[in-house]
């Protein structure tokens, strides 16, 4: 089998299977240059089975993977051009400082990698730290290490497998800070995580993976809007309103959200109606607003559930890896 192209990452039918678990089952991903791409699933997925097998570290049992254009199976090191990141923890010297460290790094690399030490330091701010042994260093400053480390490269695309795992807040938030720079400086990334939040904030598009299947592909925002219009509500007598809202046509999915409820309507004819019967019903409206589902919501339903509205299972899957259109079948990290 033979990929065309030179996509950052292209991958085709990616199978991994340990005795008789499958921990990938045919995955297809497209990455475009420039792209933040998030795969997202959940833990056990088979997400960093995925990334290890794109940088040729295992062999799939089926299906290929190019980067550039290039297979790191038949081309080894040379295949890695441009290419950089870690999958799972980075590991450094504990007892060397951060900048021998990177200078090792830089040896083994070759080139002018050496020259761009001070610039990688800068960048994950770790300059001030720099001469500090790595033993010393928190857990969110060793993974700021590890961009640096990558970054010695120049690399077009970055590869981070969970990179805020184990991070405090402040911690995610600068290493989701740090990301967003390099990808507005033209870096193509690819971002293995579990975390919805730091997605949404990040990602151009996505490919959701459950059981080892990708189970949605494609832009974020179609996902977002995949499930049409919805709203939240909030009255004077909620369990009134939850009933009034399940008996009126063309609104649905009404779930109860903490103080109010959401619900779905694809016209605004039928919210509008849904307000004439709340009032009718002596039921006040303390607020109505429009409201996009979230990526959690929908990863969740994804994941857990039986998959978005409208979808009627197996048959969909094909079209969903085309089209962007999630599918309703079972799937692992």
């Amino acid at each position: 089998m033979s990929v065309a192209g030179g996509h950052p990452i292209e991958a085709r039918g990616l199978v991994k299977r340990y005795g008789a678990l499958t921990a990938v089952d045919h995955v297809d991903l497209t990455v475009e240059a420039g792209c933040v791409y998030g795969y997202l699933g959940p833990n056990g997925a088979g997400k960093t089975t995925s990334l290890r097998m794109l940088l040729g570290l295992i062999r799939p049992d089926e299906g290929v993977a190019r980067l550039f254009g290039r297979d790191p199976l038949q081309e080894g090191a040379a295949a890695l051009d441009g290419v950089a990141g870690f999958v799972e923890a980075p590991r450094f010297y504990p007892y060397l400082s951060g900048r021998k460290n990177l200078e090792l790094m830089a040896a083994l690399d070759g080139g002018d990698a050496r020259d761009r030490i001070d610039g990688a330091l800068d960048t994950v701010d770790l300059a001030d730290r720099q001469t500090d042994k790595v033993k010393g260093y928190s857990h969110g400053m060793k993974q700021r290490l590890g961009i640096a480390a990558a970054l010695l490269r120049a690399p077009r695309l970055l590869l981070l497998d969970e990179p805020t795992t184990g991070l405090d807040p402040a911690g995610m938030r600068d290493m989701r800070l740090l990301v967003r720079r390099l990808a507005d400086e033209g870096m193509t990334v690819l971002l293995s995580s579990h975390l919805m939040g730091e997605v949404e904030e990040l990602c151009d598009r996505v490919a959701i993976v459950r059981s080892g299947s990708v189970i949605y592909e494609g832009a974020l925002d179609a996902l977002l809007r995949s499930t049409g219009q919805r709203y939240r509500l909030r009255t004077t007598d909620d369990e009134r309103a939850h009933a009034i809202c399940r008996a009126q046509p063309g609104v649905q999915e009404v779930v109860s959200a903490g103080k109010g409820l959401t619900f779905a309507a694809e016209q605004e004819r039928a919210v509008a109606d849904l307000s004439v019967a709340l009032v009718e019903a002596g039921v006040a409206i303390t607020a109505l607003v429009p409201a996009a589902a979230s990526l959690e919501e929908l990863f969740f339903r994804l994941t857990e559930g039986d998959g978005l509205p409208g979808q009627n299972g197996d048959g969909d899957r094909a079209a969903s890896a085309r089209e962007g259109v999630p599918s309703s079948t079972e799937a692992t990290r």
